[in-house]
């Protein structure tokens, strides 16, 4: 993990938990003054919010770390469980909504007036939810981090809560209040969903699935754009964490030296890695003389049917630099969209 990824996300880590506590203390301080329903909820989403940014700060300052003797390839496998934590807690958050909607409307619990003072507070956390939401979310795609990503999913939801308690504000103003548990029973559904959203990709983080065919087709087409490979098969890559660990075999001409196999490995090895969400890659080199090719159907219909057919076959002596070209630098139809 480089020390620019360390940095943003801790930064993430203290920024989140900057903002709850601030939104703490204000909606705490308006539901004291206006006992509001609406507002007091906002004001234990927020607590709730706090208390596990505190638990997903530690997470991401423990997967940040260097990697040491008991994990040689670092501590990002941790990243996929600090998002699970974060499915929780939205899980609970959900369940509470849902439960104060129902109890409020059974028991006549709602509708109290906050005035002005209430609006403003939802209203300034809906606008500081939205900002959060944005930053995490671009530095959890720039920076390739679930757990962050997760963090703008989870801002995303409070954006929902504090939309709902507004109604509720506003129905109370009014002569509507049951708008308030209403809005908050339609939130609830949306917050169990991004719950759902949550533990959906950070399942596949988990169980070593295969990243989207567009970045498999990648690794593929810069193996194969070395002037030197003749082909590539049993190419493997698969998620270790939220990060990407690959291994293929290359064909080279037999009669290199052992010096050329090793730099032609090692260029090849370069160009993939380069691939931001590339950690480890592993490659095994074959002379094309001695037939160890084997067709590799997901490599030809990564790179192009038609193309990767002639370009991963056996060369014919003489004219597999040309094959090779052929399919290296055919233009893929979807990113020509």
């Amino acid at each position: 993990m480089s020390d620019d990824r360390r940095r943003a996300v801790r930064r993430v880590g203290v920024v989140v938990l900057a903002a709850n506590l601030g939104l703490v203390a204000a909606k705490g301080g308006v539901w004291w003054v206006t006992g509001s329903l609406a507002v007091g909820s906002e004001a234990v989403n927020s607590l709730a919010d706090t208390a596990y940014s505190l638990i997903v700060l530690a997470g991401l300052y423990l997967t940040t770390r260097p990697p040491d003797f008991e994990h040689p390839h670092g501590h990002e496998r941790i990243e996929p469980f600090v998002s699970l934590f974060v499915a929780l807690g939205i899980f609970v958050a959900g369940g509470v909504v849902l439960w104060n909607a129902v109890t409020s409307v059974a028991n006549g619990t709602y509708g109290v007036e906050a005035g002005a003072a209430g609006v403003a507070v939802l209203v300034a956390s809906a606008g500081v939810k939205f900002g959060l939401y944005r930053y995490c979310l671009a530095v959890g795609r720039k920076r390739h981090s679930p757990a962050v990503v997760a963090a703008a999913l989870d801002n995303r939801n409070d954006i929902l809560t504090a939309t709902a308690a507004l109604v509720g504000v506003l129905g109370a103003s009014f002569g509507v209040p049951v708008l308030d548990p209403i809005a908050a029973g339609v939130v609830s559904v949306g917050i169990f969903y991004t719950g759902f959203e949550i533990v959906r990709d950070n399942v596949s983080y988990l169980v070593g699935a295969a990243p989207p065919e567009d970045l498999r087709r990648e690794i593929l087409e810069r193996a194969l754009e070395h002037p030197r490979v003749r082909g590539a098969h049993d190419v493997v890559a698969h998620y270790v964490g939220p990060e990407v660990d690959v291994s293929l075999h290359i064909e080279v001409e037999g009669h290199m030296s052992l010096f050329e196999a090793h730099s032609i490995e090692s260029e090849v090895v370069e160009s993939v890695r380069a691939v931001p969400e590339v950690d480890d890659v592993f490659v095994h080199v074959d002379p094309k003389e001695l037939g160890e090719w084997k067709p590799d159907d997901n490599a030809d219909r990564l790179v192009g049917t038609a193309v990767a057919g002639e370009g991963h076959a056996p060369p014919k002596r003489g004219a597999g630099e040309d094959v090779r070209s052929e399919a290296a630098t055919a233009e893929d139809p979807e990113r020509r969209d």
